[in-house]
């Protein structure tokens, strides 16, 4: 007994004894990608779940793409909220469903019916696979090359304001949804009363 009493203050005083410093490091791990376009201060080259960590230039781009169409989808997503704010198209959107009978948001996803789920999957898999609507030569812009990356960054900061804003308004929409007005508003877009 007097062995068990011995061992279990022994084992409690430990709990107080200081753990041995272990040697940290605060260095970055290199990427052969933190020069890339899209770099911008104050994070630098951010890439928590070393993503880019061995990958391919190929595959770069690949990301790089995949970021690019994500932000364009984000930015027409966020136009489209705000539009169907106060502008709906007349006419119906299948057989005995107005436009205007369709709610704003996340709402939305139980009024459409599922053959135009289907439609919606299957033109988004059409454009992804066989890259409809890709790299086409007209309406581009003849620019000097400094320009031109000026323009190429703009386009990548607004489409990940743009996929961040996109969240926001799904979460907003969907604690809305929960429990309704939960902000004392009765419209998602305020101070703007010219809208409505």
């Amino acid at each position: 007994m007097k062995l068990a009493i011995a061992a279990l203050l022994a084992g409690s005083a430990a709990a107080f004894v200081p753990a041995a410093k272990q040697a940290s490091t605060t260095a970055i791990k290199e990427s052969p990608y933190e020069n890339e376009l899209g770099v911008i201060a104050p994070t630098g080259f951010w890439d928590p779940f070393d993503l880019s960590g061995g990958a391919k230039p190929e595959t770069f781009e690949q990301y790089r793409a995949a970021e690019l169409k994500h932000g364009r989808v984000a930015q027409l997503a966020v136009v489209g909220y705000v539009v169907q704010e106060c502008y709906r198209f007349p006419g119906e959107i299948s057989p005995g469903l107005a436009f205007a009978d369709v709610p704003n948001g996340i709402a939305a996803v139980n009024a459409i019916p599922s053959l135009g789920w289907a439609q919606i999957i299957v033109l988004i898999g059409a454009v992804d696979y066989w890259g409809f609507l890709g790299d086409f030569a007209a309406g581009k812009l003849d620019l000097d090359p400094e320009e031109l990356e000026k323009r190429q960054l703009q386009e990548l900061q607004h489409g990940r304001l743009a996929m961040i804003a996109t969240l926001e308004l799904f979460r907003h929409d969907s604690q809305n949804l929960v429990e309704p007005g939960f902000d004392g508003m009765d419209k998602l877009i305020t101070g703007l009363p010219f809208i409505y």
